[in-house]
């Protein structure tokens, strides 16, 4: 190489590495839409109690992991999301050679509505797990739960996404 295109290159990563790229994590752009302090409410699904403690637990655990921020009550909080699931549903999705359902994904759809400053805004947000049983088994609660909270959290994974393209084009405005 001659010493032209060494310092063209050179120049260029010095340039590169002072001004950076711009990247900003999802999760700031969500921050700064939701807020540091956020409050969650489950609605109790009155045909599978079980459900929403699992669901409210996978809300709970996404914020604090996901977003960083903290859970607080609702007269403290900069944004409360108000969460409702619809009947989970199961779909077979693999069988055996003798026609046995093999595998299945449990698809859970939330609604979550977002109150923060007087306002309210309303979000649908579906996830989906997939997994094996035995041939010819029956479901176990076990299995069942862990498919529930799995989908949960993919659909709180969707729901932060929409979240954070929400605030990036926010911010860019």
């Amino acid at each position: 190489m001659n010493s032209a295109v060494v310092k063209i290159v050179l120049t260029l990563v010095t340039i590169s590495l002072i001004t950076a790229c711009g990247y900003r994590p999802s999760a700031k752009f969500s921050r700064e839409l939701l807020g540091q302090k956020i409050s969650t409410e489950v609605s109790i699904s009155l045909q599978d109690p079980q459900n929403t403690v699992l669901i409210k637990d996978a809300v709970d655990s996404a914020i604090v992991e996901t977003l960083q921020s903290s859970l607080t009550t609702k007269d403290k909080s900069d944004a409360h999301l108000q969460i409702s699931i619809s009947n989970p549903s199961y779909s077979p999705i693999q069988y055996d050679a003798n026609g046995y359902v093999i595998a299945y994904r449990m698809t859970v759809t939330l609604k979550i509505i977002k109150f923060q400053d007087g306002k309210s805004k309303s979000y649908s947000s579906k996830g989906s797990y997939d997994f094996s049983v035995t041939p010819n088994a029956v479901i176990t609660d076990q299995e069942r739960f862990d498919a529930i909270e799995f989908s949960a959290s993919k659909a709180i994974g969707s729901f932060i996404a929409k979240i954070s393209a929400e605030g990036a084009r926010n911010k860019k405005e």
